[in-house]
């Protein structure tokens, strides 16, 4: 059995990445791949996917990935990773960065993009998301995760800090002070715009960590059973406009005509 630290890491992991699991399992199913209704496994590239958080449970479930990210050590890891993993058959690590993924992926070469906490940090998000949606086939599916502005007006009002909220809530980049480590944060009404002039169609839009990160944590990790009942409030809520607009994140999937 696992310590407590080791299991209350892996909690986390799973509260914070929950809802977007949920989705993405719902595109595989659609889109077919090992076991599924589909005969052939998908080909995924995964822009900045770091240490292989999604790719290597892609892998596993018989996709083949490529993870595009700027960091050595974090493919370095991302390696030594998917070894353990006995997928390295199935995972390929390249060093680049969104803007400049044309240059190392073949235009529409993949069946679905995971752009996952990319776009806050790139410094033209206009050219990013045209270069992941370059990337597609036709039909392919974005996966794109961002963080949310409403989020850090509301943390930062919650926590006493009002003019910091205030900030945020004007701030062309939805930024509360020099201090903040976010580069920039989006709204709604940015992330259509964003991929609609990339030439995508937005489909499902999900707030992810609605709740979690408003929680205290000692609430969670002592209590039996209320990792798997935030999960499903989580699940449950990750639609509704009203949660969405508070969730840390904003998750969206778009699709190439």
């Amino acid at each position: 059995m696992a310590d407590f630290p080791t299991r209350v890491r892996a909690d986390r992991s799973r509260v914070r990445t929950g809802v977007v699991w949920d989705v993405l399992r719902s595109v595989l199913e659609r889109t077919g791949g090992p076991g599924d209704a589909g005969d052939r496994p998908l080909d995924v590239l995964d822009a900045g996917g770091g240490t292989g958080g999604f790719a290597v449970p892609l892998a596993e479930r018989g996709h083949n990935v490529t993870v595009v990210d700027p960091s050595p050590d974090a493919l370095a890891a991302l390696e030594r990773r998917v070894a353990e993993a006995g997928v390295a058959d199935r995972v390929s690590a390249v060093q680049g960065d969104a803007a400049g993924l044309l240059e190392v992926v073949s235009p529409g070469s993949v069946d679905l993009v995971l752009c996952h906490g990319v776009l806050e940090h790139v410094d033209d998000a206009a050219s990013a998301v045209a270069a992941v949606a370059g990337c597609l086939r036709p039909g392919g599916t974005l996966s794109l995760l961002v963080a949310n502005r409403n989020a850090a007006v509301l943390s930062r009002a919650i926590a006493g800090h009002f003019t910091e909220a205030r900030q945020a809530l004007s701030d062309p980049a939805g930024r509360w002070g020099d201090r903040d480590p976010m580069p920039r944060r989006f709204s709604d009404a940015e992330l259509e715009q964003l991929l609609t002039e990339a030439g995508l169609v937005v489909g499902s839009v999900h707030g992810v960590r609605v709740f979690a990160d408003l929680v205290p944590g000692a609430l969670i990790d002592g209590e039996p059973g209320a990792v798997d009942a935030l999960l499903a409030l989580e699940s449950a809520a990750a639609e509704h406009p009203a949660f969405r607009a508070v969730a840390t994140q904003i998750h969206v999937l778009a699709t190439r005509g």
